[in-house]
C-alpha cells in the first residue's frame, strides 16, 4: 500500500491570526477527511501571526508533539513549565490526567510556522509531563534521526504513544531508508522540499500512508525535510 495525500487536498482553515492546513480533518469537519494512521490523529501545519496564539486551554489523554519550523514559540502550562522553542526545536506534552497549556508566537514582528502533531496514548491517564529538545541539522543530514519514541531511546523525546517519529534531511545524492517492522505502517510527511519515497515523487506538504513493504526509502531530495511516523 502506498496512499498519497497531496498537499492541496488537505483541509485549509483560516481564522484571522491563524492559518492551518490539516492532513487529517479537524474535529467536526468531514471535508477532506482522512482516517487516522495508528496512533497518529492530528498533523496540522499552522501559521500564527506575531504576538497571537492559543490561550490557556485544557487537555487530557493526548500526546502532543510540536515541531517548530520558523519563528519562536512560547509555551506555558499548569505544571509550571515555561519554554521558548525556536526553529528546529521539538516539544512533547503528555496531557495524561489533565493540564492547562498555552502556545503563542513569542515574536512581535515575525510569524510562527510549526507542525502540531497529536497522538493517541497507549493508555489513558498517567502523570502529565513536558519535554523539549533541539536536534542539529547534522544529526538529520542524509539519515532518519529518531526524535520521539515510547522509551526515549538515543536521546529522543519520550512519549506514551505506540509510535516512533523520525526526522531527516535529504538533498542531492543523499539517501535514507527505514526498515518497516512486520505488521506496522508508516506515515511520511514532507515538511519542505521535494523527495522520492519508494520511487514516488512527493513535494512540500504531501503525505503518504505506507504499509505492506519491507522498507521506506528516501532518495533524490531537493532541500527536503521529512518526518516518518512508525505506527501500529
Amino acid at each position: 500500500m502506498f496512499q498519497i495525500r497531496r498537499a492541496e487536498d488537505r483541509c485549509h482553515t483560516r481564522h484571522g491570526w491563524l492559518e492551518s492546513r490539516h492532513s487529517f480533518a479537524p474535529a467536526g469537519r468531514a471535508a477532506n477527511a482522512h482516517a487516522p494512521v495508528g496512533a497518529l490523529h492530528v498533523l496540522s501545519e499552522d501559521l500564527i501571526a506575531p504576538t497571537r496564539g492559543f490561550g490557556m486551554q485544557p487537555r487530557r489523554d493526548v500526546e502532543i508533539v510540536t515541531y517548530v519550523l520558523d519563528g519562536t514559540l512560547a509555551h506555558r502550562d499548569s505544571l509550571g513549565c515555561g519554554a521558548i522553542v525556536r526553529a528546529g526545536g521539538i516539544q512533547r506534552m503528555s496531557a495524561g490526567t489533565g493540564l492547562m497549556h498555552s502556545e503563542t508566537n513569542a515574536s512581535r514582528d515575525r510569524p510562527l510556522h510549526l507542525l502540531q502533531i497529536w497522538l493517541q496514548p497507549a493508555e489513558r491517564g498517567g502523570r502529565p509531563g513536558y519535554e523539549e529538545r533541539r536536534f542539529a541539522d547534522d544529526e538529520k543530514r542524509g539519515r532518519l534521526r529518531l526524535v520521539a519514541a515510547p522509551d526515549g531511546d538515543d536521546g529522543a523525546l519520550s512519549m506514551r504513544a505506540d509510535a516512533r517519529i523520525f526526522a531527516g534531511l535529504i538533498d542531492g545524492g543523499e539517501a535514507a531508508a527505514f526498515d518497516l517492522p512486520a505488521g506496522r505502517s508508516a506515515y511520511v510527511h514532507v515538511v519542505r522540499g521535494d523527495v522520492e519515497v519508494n520511487g514516488h515523487a512527493l513535494a512540500t506538504g504531501d503525505g503518504a500512508r505506507i504499509g505492506g513493504v519491507d522498507a521506506v526509502a528516501f532518495a533524490r531530495g531537493r532541500a527536503a525535510e521529512v518526518l516518518l511516523f512508525d505506527v501500529a
